[in-house]
């Protein structure tokens, strides 16, 4: 069988084995818009107002599986097992509550992204900008297949939730940094103990010593991904400021960790050509976030481009 005629029959007998109807079953190539890797045959069911679920097959891949012996019904009784796995999941069971604020508001979390290489991915999405850094609303979805699963929150949500976007925006800032506490990391604590949990500098009854030379401070969270978030997060820059005695400078290393200098001991140019350097031997890049250098002013409170 052709990979053409592969396409159509599995499409035909997922039409006979489900209860899809025939516009809910599409093939889309992946050169179409928006591009994607590898062909994809699209499984598309309504769940609400402006919510479609959609599960994609890798029909390439499951012609390999054909052509190395598979038959067409295994392939069949392959997906819909994995189907009924994906209905009985937690992430599909939360997607069902994606409209009621109530039901989903402690599942609300922000994490950061490039605004220019994610123009497309922010299209009808809430976020705040700074710089050249978005801070992007999400809803934590569950664990599915042993991976954390996720989703952006679109504007025409707030609709539903009949929410203003400040009280929610708010709310998931509130919600990150509960879900991930903000951590300072000593990177030789770090490379020679794996279950080291970072610094709580954020407890104001221990006088945390913060360091204020050149090396400068490792800023996470306790699960460590996507931890650059945390110097956004609620009252850690104004922290740092106080511990610090100064402003400081912010160097983005990727969207897990953010560096942190005094101002009074560093130089931002130089600063500038270590991330540089960092970013392209180091950084996947998928985890880049800026190449620029951040300042904070602690008497303003305020962000800035160094």
């Amino acid at each position: 069988m052709t990979y053409e005629c592969f396409v159509e029959e599995l499409r035909k007998n997922l039409l006979e084995e489900t209860d899809y109807k025939e516009d809910m079953i599409c093939y889309k190539k992946e050169e179409e818009y928006p591009p994607t890797t590898g062909d994809r045959l699209l499984l598309k069911r309504q769940q609400g107002e402006g919510i479609v679920e959609v599960c994609a097959l890798y029909v390439q891949d499951l012609y390999k599986e054909y052509q190395n012996g598979w038959s067409m019904d295994s392939i069949i009784q392959e997906i819909l097992n994995r189907l009924e796995v994906i209905l009985e999941s937690e992430c599909f069971q939360r997607s069902k509550n994606l409209e009621d604020y109530e039901k989903i508001k402690d599942y609300l979390f922000i994490r950061l992204l490039n605004i220019e290489k994610n123009q497309t991915e922010l299209q009808d999405c809430i976020y705040r900008t700074i710089g050249d850094i978005a801070l992007v609303l999400y809803a934590s979805m569950g664990e599915l297949d042993g991976s954390s699963a996720s989703v952006k929150i679109k504007r025409h949500m707030l609709d539903s939730w009949k929410r203003d976007s400040q009280e929610v925006f708010d709310a998931a800032l509130l919600n990150t940094y509960f879900i991930s506490p903000p951590r300072i990391y000593c990177w030789e604590r770090l490379i020679f103990n794996p279950d080291y949990a970072g610094e709580n500098f954020m407890n104001l009854m221990c006088d945390y010593k913060i360091k204020k030379d050149a090396l400068g401070n490792c800023l996470s969270t306790t699960i460590r991904t996507n931890g650059a978030v945390a110097i956004f997060l609620p009252g850690v820059a104004e922290r740092i400021g106080q511990l610090m005695g100064c402003g400081f400078y912010m160097v983005f290393t990727s969207i897990h960790e953010v560096m942190i200098h005094s101002e009074r001991n560093a130089n931002p140019k130089e600063l500038k050509q270590v991330l540089e350097d960092t970013v392209r031997e180091t950084t996947p890049p998928e985890d880049f976030l800026t190449y620029q250098i951040y300042h904070y002013d602690p008497e303003s409170e305020s962000f800035s481009f160094c």
